[in-house]
C-alpha cells in the first residue's frame, strides 16, 4: 500500500487515534482499579480497627482482660483470612498478635509497629521482609485512664494479582483489538474510496481523442457524487472548447489553401513570364519561398487538426513497415545526397502492422527530413526497423548536434524549435514533429527522442505489431 495514499493515510490515522485511546482507558482503568481497590482495603480495615476498639471500651474487656483477644479470633479469625491484627498498650507492651497466615505470606512478629503519636485513625502500607506488601488501619483507643494502639492490616496481594490480570488483558487484547479495527477500517475506507477509484479508471479512459466520454455516474448525494457531476460538467465545456478549436484550425487551414495557393502560382508566373531587374527577382523569389512556407505550415495544420479530431486514421491496412521504411528512404536519397550524407537503412527482416499506410509513410518522410536537415554535410543518418516482444520499432539517428536536455522534453510541442536550430538557414515550421507524435499517438503507439554520444539525435517510434 502507498504510504502517501488517502487509503493509507486514513488507516494509519484511525488505527493511531484509536491506539492512544485505547492505552488512555486502559491507564485509566489500570489507574482507578489499582487506587478503588486500595480505598476500599483501606475502608475495611479501619472499620475493622474501630470495631476492635469498641471491644476494648466494652464492660466485658474490663472484667476480662483475655476477653478482646477471644472475641478477635472468633469473630475475626486473622490467620484464616489473610488478616495481622495487633494491639498493644502506650508503652510498647503488646496485648494481642495474630499469628502468621495459612501462606505465610508475612510474620507479624517482624512487622514494626506504628510509632506516630497521632490520635483518631490513619493508614500506611508496610513491607513485610518477606516481600509482602501490607496494608495497615491504625486507631489509638483511650480507655479507662489508658490509651491502646489497634492495628489492623491486609494484604495487597489480591489487589495486586486483579491488577496483574487486568495488566495482561490489556497487553494481550490490545494487538488484537487493534488488528481487527485496523482490518475494519481498511475495509470501511476501501469501500468509502471505491467511488474514487472508479472515477480514477473512468478519467484515465479520456483523452484528447476520447473526450466525448464521461466519469461513471455515482448513485448517492454525497459529497463525492457530487464531485463526479461537477467534473462531468468540466470536461464537457473542454470538449466543448476543443471542438471549437481544432473547427476553427480546420477551417482557418482549408481557407488558407486556396489563397496561398493562387498566391504561390502568381508569384511563380512573374518569375517564370517577365524579365525582372535583379533585384525585383530576388525579392520576389524570396516572397515565394515565404510563400511555400506558409503552404507547408497550413497544409501541417490541416493535418493536425484532422488527426486531433479522429478523421485521419479511418484506413487501417496490413502492411510491411520496414517495406515501407526502405522505399521511402530510397526516395529521399537524393536529398541526403545534395549535402553529401550517407543515409543507411537496416530493414532485413519484415515487420508487419495494422495501420493507415499514408500516415506511417508520412512519419518516415518528417523524420528522415528532420535529420537530414539538422546533420552537416558528409554526416550520416541512418534508419532500421525492428520487432520485439509484439511492439514494433522504428529508429531515425544521426551525427548532428543533438537536442539540449531542456528541449528534448517541448520537441513535439507545435512551433517549437531548440535555440541551437532556430536558423532561417533551416527551412521548418515546427510542425514536423508534433504530426509523427500525433499519429503515432492515433495507431496507440509511441515517439520518443535521446541524445546519443558524443553528437547527434536518436529518434524511437514504437507501434503496435500486427497480431
Amino acid at each position: 500500500m502507498n504510504s502517501q495514499s488517502i487509503h493509507f493515510r486514513l488507516i494509519a490515522w484511525y488505527a493511531g487515534v484509536l491506539l492512544l485511546v485505547l492505552l488512555g482507558f486502559g491507564a485509566f482503568t489500570y489507574t482507578t482499579l489499582r487506587f478503588f481497590g486500595n480505598q476500599v482495603l483501606r475502608e475495611a480495615m479501619a472499620h475493622r480497627a474501630q470495631q476492635i476498639a469498641d471491644l476494648l471500651s466494652s464492660d466485658a474487656a474490663a472484667k476480662d482482660p483475655a476477653y478482646v483477644a477471644r472475641e478477635i479470633v472468633k469473630r475475626y479469625d486473622p490467620v484464616t483470612n489473610d488478616r495481622f491484627v495487633r494491639v498493644s498498650r502506650a508503652d510498647g507492651k503488646v496485648l494481642f498478635l495474630s499469628s502468621a497466615p495459612i501462606d505465610r505470606s508475612f510474620v507479624p512478629e517482624e512487622l514494626p509497629p506504628w510509632t506516630s503519636g497521632r490520635n483518631g485513625t490513619a493508614s500506611y502500607q508496610v513491607t513485610a521482609p518477606e516481600g509482602t506488601r501490607l496494608l495497615v488501619a491504625t486507631q489509638r483507643v483511650p480507655v479507662r485512664n489508658e490509651t491502646f494502639l489497634v492495628e489492623v492490616g491486609g494484604t495487597l496481594t489480591a489487589n495486586a494479582r486483579l491488577l496483574h490480570r487486568l495488566l495482561m488483558t490489556l497487553l494481550l487484547g490490545l494487538p488484537v483489538v487493534l488488528g481487527v479495527v485496523i482490518l475494519g477500517g481498511y475495509i470501511l475506507t476501501k469501500r468509502a474510496l471505491q467511488p474514487v477509484q472508479t472515477m480514477m479508471r473512468g478519467a484515465q479512459e479520456i483523452t484528447l481523442r476520447h473526450l466525448s466520454r464521461r466519469l461513471p455516474t455515482l448513485h448517492g448525494d454525497d459529497e463525492i457524487a457530487h464531485l463526479a457531476t461537477v467534473l462531468n460538467q468540466m470536461i464537457a465545456r473542454l470538449d466543448e472548447s476543443f471542438q471549437n478549436t481544432a473547427r476553427f484550425t480546420a477551417d482557418a487551414s482549408h481557407e488558407l489553401r486556396t489563397p496561398l495557393t493562387i498566391i504561390r502560382g502568381e508569384l511563380e508566373a512573374i518569375l517564370l513570364g517577365q524579365k525582372l531587374e535583379p533585384e525585383l527577382r530576388d525579392t520576389v523569389a524570396s516572397l515565394l519561398e515565404e510563400a511555400e512556407r506558409l503552404v507547408r505550415i497550413v497544409e501541417g495544420l490541416f493535418a493536425l487538426s484532422r488527426l486531433d479530431t479522429g478523421e485521419a486514421q479511418t484506413e487501417r491496412v496490413r502492411f510491411d513497415l520496414a517495406k515501407l521504411a526502405e522505399t521511402t528512404a530510397e526516395q529521399m536519397c537524393l536529398l541526403a545526397e545534395v549535402k553529401q550524407i550517407e543515409l543507411v537503412y537496416e530493414t532485413a527482416t519484415p515487420v508487419e502492422i495494422e495501420a493507415d499506410r499514408s500516415r506511417l509513410k508520412q512519419v518516415v518522410v518528417n523524420l528522415l527530413d528532420n535529420a537530414i536537415k539538422y546533420t552537416p554535410e558528409k554526416g550520416r543518418v541512418s534508419l532500421a526497423v525492428r520487432a520485439q516482444n509484439g511492439t514494433a520499432f522504428m529508429e531515425v539517428s544521426d551525427t548532428g548536434p543533438g537536442v539540449s536536455e531542456a528541449a528534448l522534453p517541448h520537441l513535439f510541442e507545435r512551433f517549437y524549435r531548440a535555440d541551437e536550430v532556430r536558423s532561417r538557414k533551416i527551412d521548418g515550421a515546427g510542425l514536423g514533429l508534433s504530426i509523427v507524435h500525433s499519429i503515432c499517438l492515433a495507431h496507440g503507439g509511441s515517439v520518443s527522442v535521446d541524445n546519443i554520444s558524443p553528437t547527434g539525435c536518436h529518434v524511437t517510434v514504437a507501434l503496435p505489431k500486427a497480431q
